[in-house]
């Protein structure tokens, strides 16, 4: 007589449950024994009864094969994220080679080279990208040209003031102005002591001359 295919599905007379669990269990033992002989596993097999009924076999020891089960179980866990980690970190390099080999081509042809495949709208987007970099790097020269001026300009207050610290304690007047109108100021030629220097020329004995340098009454 053949045996029909069994449904896998809970068997709902009690008896035939009992019946067909000490059947199975029985036959699942024995696999697990021909297992680990025939083969030369190590196999642990637990089972639980409806009713909460113990039934083991183990082809060592129980406990033994428990921890090997338990350490394997904890090593796995520990790789995964590893392996995982790895893995999402070669993708993200990959990216990132991408990314730099992109850079790199536009680079090139920012600085003229490789052109030669360009067509004209990518040679226009070029044209404009400089254009924009000539203006930041000509506004960022004035920014950095008014910055030092500024500084410039801070030194020669400082300078100024000293001088003028230094004219008060030494009892001169001190000087109003900047480097540029100093040098550009003009000395009159009637403060000029050098003006009033007799220039006259005179030939003869000391004599004459000094009868000729005296007032006639």
């Amino acid at each position: 007589m053949v045996r029909g295919k069994t449904q896998m599905r809970r068997i709902e007379n009690a008896t035939s449950r009992q019946v067909t669990f000490s059947k199975r269990r029985n036959g699942l033992l024995k696999k697990a024994y021909e297992l680990s002989v025939l083969c030369d596993a190590e196999v642990a097999l637990i089972i639980f009864s409806p009713r909460g009924k113990l039934y083991e076999f183990s082809s060592s020891s129980m406990q033994a094969t428990i921890d090997r089960y338990l350490k394997h179980t904890k090593d796995n866990q520990t790789k995964k994220p590893v392996e995982q980690n790895s893995q999402h970190l070669k993708q993200e390099a990959a990216e990132m080679i991408k990314k730099i080999e992109i850079l790199e081509v536009s680079r090139r042809k920012l600085l003229g080279e490789g052109l030669g495949s360009c067509t004209i709208e990518e040679l226009k987007d070029i044209e404009q990208q400089l254009e924009r970099s000539v203006i930041n790097v000509r506004a960022r020269k004035t920014q950095v040209f008014n910055e030092q001026i500024e500084r410039l300009k801070e030194k020669e207050n400082a300078l100024v003031a000293e001088n003028s610290r230094l004219s008060e304690k030494c009892g001169l007047m001190p000087w109003q102005g900047s480097n540029e109108q100093r040098e550009n100021a003009v000395v009159p030629e009637d403060s000029n002591p050098i003006s009033d220097v007799e220039t006259e020329l005179f030939i003869g004995p000391p004599e004459k001359r000094t009868r000729l340098l005296l007032p006639q009454n």
